[in-house]
């Protein structure tokens, strides 16, 4: 039951996200930019950065596909939308670490919050590259940027 109670809210976030994506709006001027796309679905993801004065992130992220590729942008938009742009790695590595079903803390389960919900996935090896698109556009922003 209660199993089923968590999978309901984890599906009710997912597909919150997707019909109301976060922080869609283009950057003017971005800093970073990447597209990245899913060939073997037709996923695409395209994310934006800029960086404000105090190195804090402003995103944008857009594409159209999958339920699960578009939830997963929405909620990293989300989640790093005025974060440091020196935390974003150790954000994506939690994430990674959600999908591929390895151990996370409690810490790094809080920090994670509301992306979560995409911890299903993992049920479903095909969808994994689905959720992972937009964390894989922003891990080559980052090592593009030389951080």
């Amino acid at each position: 039951m209660v199993n089923d109670e968590l999978n309901e809210m984890y599906e009710e976030i997912v597909m919150d996200h997707y019909h109301n994506p976060r922080h869609t709006e283009n950057l003017e001027s971005p800093k970073f930019e990447v597209e990245k796309n899913n060939p073997f679905c037709g996923d695409e993801i395209k994310i934006q950065i800029n960086l404000l004065d105090n190195q804090k992130v402003s995103v944008s992220v857009t594409g159209r596909g999958c339920a699960i590729s578009q939830a997963s942008g929405s909620l990293l938009a989300e989640k790093i939308n005025e974060m440091s742009f020196s935390d974003l790695q150790n954000t994506i590595d939690q994430f990674r670490k959600l999908i591929k079903s390895e151990e996370l803390s409690e810490t790094e389960l809080d920090n994670l919050g509301d992306i979560s919900a995409l911890s299903g996935v993992r049920k479903f090896p095909v969808r994994i590259k689905c959720a992972m698109l937009s964390w894989v556009a922003l891990e080559e922003i980052i090592k593009d940027s030389g951080n």
